[in-house]
């Protein structure tokens, strides 16, 4: 009875799967849609906003001579070490605080006066400390991603029932052991949602830096659209960061889905 029923709930859940993967689609398409129609009665000055055939030539030739793929590489690798740098020091920093309440109170103030300031502000300065290359758009994307790892670090280390510690006190568990078979699980869905929105302000570090100062990278391209008047390649470069930062995303999404899934067997 129970498996006649499930294979008369299947339509029902292979529809629903498929209109979640469609849904994104169809929002893009009408949005296209909206931005042609919008074009084609001239309600907004080509300038200002080109067609979309306009955007999609901008983007075929920037392929064609491999001037996006070079800029996008440059953006993607600052992108990455800065993601990896700066998530390594919230996850170190945000234990280290989390079972010290003395270190929250030292250091507290300083961080977060630090992450008040706009990044905009203290780039400059970093481009002075470590030079126009890729070192100082590296610094900008780890300070950018340090401090959402840091907060949901301490949120998921410090969200921990009492009494399961207790337990593993009761049972003399080492200090690797409670973290490896309690703390870490158990702040893991917490840790991988900060990863979440440190992937997508990684593109935004990197690109910052690049604004201040530098020769490759996406916002260099930005800039030397504009200073052309290319607002189709200004779109295209805006376009390619989002890709960029969707693919990060979406990668941690799926990384938190393959982790995850003793978490869902247990709830199945």
């Amino acid at each position: 009875m129970q498996s006649r029923q499930q294979l008369d709930a299947l339509p029902a859940r292979l529809w629903r799967k498929w209109l979640r993967v469609l849904a994104p689609l169809a929002t893009i398409l009408l949005l296209i849609g909206l931005w042609q129609l919008i074009a084609s009665l001239e309600l907004i000055s080509p300038i200002l906003l080109p067609p979309p055939a306009a955007v999609a030539g901008a983007l075929s030739k920037s392929l064609a001579d491999g001037s996006l793929l070079k800029h996008a590489a440059t953006t993607l690798e600052e992108m990455l070490a800065g993601l990896c740098i700066g998530v390594a020091f919230g996850l170190t920093l945000g234990y280290a605080i989390a079972k010290a309440p003395l270190l929250e109170s030292l250091l507290s103030p300083l961080i977060v006066a630090f992450q008040s300031t706009p990044i905009v502000a203290y780039a400059p300065l970093l481009v002075i400390w470590f030079g126009t290359g890729v070192t100082g758009k590296i610094v900008t994307t780890a300070i950018i991603v340090f401090f959402p790892t840091l907060v949901n670090t301490i949120a998921g280390i410090r969200g921990l029932e009492s009494r399961l510690r207790d337990l593993f006190r009761s049972l003399r568990a080492s200090r690797w052991q409670t973290f490896r078979h309690l703390e870490l699980p158990a702040a893991l869905p917490v840790i991988l949602a900060g990863l979440k929105t440190s992937s997508t302000l990684a593109v935004i570090g990197a690109v910052v830096g690049e604004f201040v100062s530098a020769r490759y990278g996406l916002g260099a391209l930005v800039i030397a659209a504009r200073s052309r008047y290319d607002t189709p390649m200004v779109i295209v470069s805006a376009l390619t960061m989002t890709a960029l930062a969707l693919a990060l995303y979406s990668l941690v999404a799926y990384i938190e889905w393959r982790v995850m899934a003793w978490r869902r067997q247990s709830t199945a």
